[in-house]
């Protein structure tokens, strides 16, 4: 048991026995405890506000019972002193020297897989369009995913990793429109563009012609409304969409070409940012799917029927709308396709969980899709969730993919390496490496730096990227960690080098307890697992990330202000020794957690 967990239920044993005469009950939830500021003596700190004025007791005389409780049962316990109703509690040194032991002992240590009693998930992400390169914004998305899916891993879940590809409608219908009426046909073959990237050019350039005609139709006076339905273009690309669902032959055709094109330009990208899937799913498959469901949900009432032979759903009474979900004509709508998909899901994998990674625009979408699947009685339908994430924007404003103003997610992992390459020579640190080792350690800080950067906020929160900010060494980002854990790396070698006298972990305890700030530092550690299990039950990469950073800081502070190698004292240098050591392990796994790699040296 985390002993700050340890420390809650002995606090709330003793406040609902104080409380029992005047009927009051405490759960979980009232109590709170933190890390004690470092500013305060103390290792936790519980909150003693909301117990004062319930139990009418002094601040001191609650602050005393409860201390006297926690050492009456519980032997670490050392010291407390109480700071205006902040209860700052102190274990003993030999605690932490033990927890160290401990954590010391476990090769695996966070890695626990205990959060989720064997269940499965499955994780869906990307989902990219097959009409324009990944871009920006999808490199959030794949971090997102990627990262949880390790995380979720790490706490026991059997995760099944998906990715839907949208490669029908109207957007992929605009690629093909401007490819047909091009003057030259441009191959990848005979372009030397990247397919995903050639695809791109002909929607960006189909978006140029529309820009024109929509401009001069409203300088002829109309406006914006009925310039779209008087555009010639519109009106050809809604008929190549149609022409398409026909299965036109030499439409099909194009349409196999150009989604070829985008799935071996694409799949250069994935294989650089190490992604794979278990399955990947095809709109072009599953739209028109989705009927026998509703069929089913209309003799069960949970659909109903208009005079035209729509099919829709009212979920008014639950704050939302009504929906359509098949048109009078008997087609589907992306509704039933998403309907269809999560039954097909359901039957490939019987997972209990799953988690669509999909950004915020979609959250109503992803509502009603939830509502829906909930009244058809789809089991385990309370356990799908809609990770939520805010857009990327650059400094110099938001990107738009008709405008070409997004950054390609090609060019961004080139830019980040380029510049990491460049700071790296600023440092001048890596003169003894190979230039195969130096290349490596470029791609591993610069692609580290783009994750990190990426990961560290909270998911829900809308975020500025800026490249030269992130591969910065010192803050928080993932260079300065990854410095930290280089350097946790090179203690280990120069002790042998150096052929240092190292005592076992057991025989240096023997003459040493740990000072302050090895206690504290060991306290952090003691999070670990904590942590993950919290990333993984509020879907948040970022508490990892944070995590990370906090022991890498601490840590830089301790070896800042503290001998190692060249202590004297044998015990003192041995345990700081082991503690650089399992710094390093913990940097190392956090940050694999999020798909970030750790240079040995740099």
């Amino acid at each position: 048991m985390n002993i700050k967990t340890e420390i809650g239920d002995i606090v709330l044993q003793y406040l609902n026995h104080q409380g029992k005469e005047k009927g009051l009950v405490f759960t979980e939830k009232d109590i709170l405890i933190n890390i004690t500021p470092n500013d305060f003596v103390g290792d936790y700190t519980l909150v003693l506000f909301p117990f004062i004025k319930k139990l009418g007791v002094k601040p001191d005389e609650l602050a005393e019972g409860i201390a006297s409780e926690l050492k009456s049962r519980l032997p670490s316990y050392h010291h407390h002193n109480l700071v205006k109703g902040f209860l700052n509690m102190e274990l003993s040194p030999t605690f932490w020297s033990n927890s160290l032991q401990d954590i010391l002992s476990n090769g695996s240590y966070g890695i626990q897989g205990t959060g989720s009693n064997g269940q499965s998930i499955l994780i869906e992400y990307p989902s990219p369009n097959t009409n324009k390169p990944l871009h920006l914004g999808h490199l959030r998305n794949i971090f997102l995913g990627s990262s949880l899916a390790n995380i979720m891993e790490a706490n026991g879940y059997k995760v099944y990793r998906t990715c839907l590809y949208n490669d029908r409608g109207t957007n992929i219908s605009k690629s093909m429109w401007a490819y047909q009426h091009a003057a030259k046909k441009v191959t990848p073959e005979n372009s030397g563009r990247k397919g995903d990237h050639l695809v791109g050019d002909y929607y960006v350039r189909f978006s140029d012609l529309l820009k024109a005609e929509m401009k001069q139709l409203i300088d002829s006076g109309l406006t914006e409304e009925q310039a779209k339905k008087q555009s010639k273009l519109e009106k050809e690309i809604a008929e190549l969409t149609v022409q398409w669902e026909l299965k036109i032959p030499e439409v099909v055709e194009l349409w196999k070409m150009m989604n070829g094109w985008f799935y071996e330009g694409v799949a250069v990208t994935y294989q650089r940012l190490g992604l794979s899937f278990d399955k990947e799913y095809y709109e072009s498959e599953v739209y028109n799917r989705g009927r026998e469901t509703v069929e089913e949900g209309l003799k069960k009432n949970i659909f109903y029927q208009k005079e035209d032979s729509s099919v829709w759903i009212d979920l008014t009474d639950v704050g939302l709308d009504q929906k359509l979900v098949l048109r009078s004509n008997g087609t589907t709508v992306y509704m039933t396709q998403d309907i269809a998909l999560v039954y097909q899901k359901q039957k490939d994998f019987s997972f209990q969980r799953s988690v669509y990674v999909v950004g915020n625009e979609q959250e109503y979408h992803f509502k009603v899709l939830f509502e829906i699947l909930k009244r058809l009685g789809l089991q385990g339908s309370e356990h799908l969730y809609h990770l939520s994430y805010g857009m990327v924007e650059l400094p110099t404003g938001k990107m738009k993919s008709r405008e070409g103003t997004v950054v390609d997610a090609d060019d961004m992992i080139d830019e980040v390496i380029q510049i990491a390459k460049e700071k790296s020579n600023e440092q001048a640190k890596l003169a003894e490496v190979s230039d195969a080792e130096k290349e490596n350690i470029y791609t591993q800080i610069g692609m580290g730096a783009l994750r990190y950067f990426l990961l560290k906020v909270d998911p829900v929160k809308k975020m500025v990227y800026n490249p030269v900010e992130s591969i910065d060494f010192n803050g928080n980002t993932a260079p300065f960690i990854q410095y930290t854990y280089a350097r946790t790396q090179s203690l280990m070698r120069n002790a042998e080098a150096q052929k240092t006298e190292i005592l076992g972990f057991e025989e240096a305890i023997k003459n040493y307890s740990p000072n302050l700030s090895e206690s504290k530092l060991t306290r952090t550690l003691l999070e670990f697992p904590a942590i993950i299990l919290e990333a993984g039950e509020n879907y948040s990469p970022a508490l990892v990330a944070n995590y990370v950073y906090q022991v890498a800081s601490e840590f830089s502070t301790f070896y800042h202000d503290h001998k190692v190698l060249k202590e004297e004292d044998v015990s003192a240098r041995s345990f700081r020794f082991h503690l650089s050591q399992k710094v390093g392990k913990v940097i190392h796994d956090g940050l694999k957690l999020l798909c970030i790699e750790t240079p040995e040296r740099m």
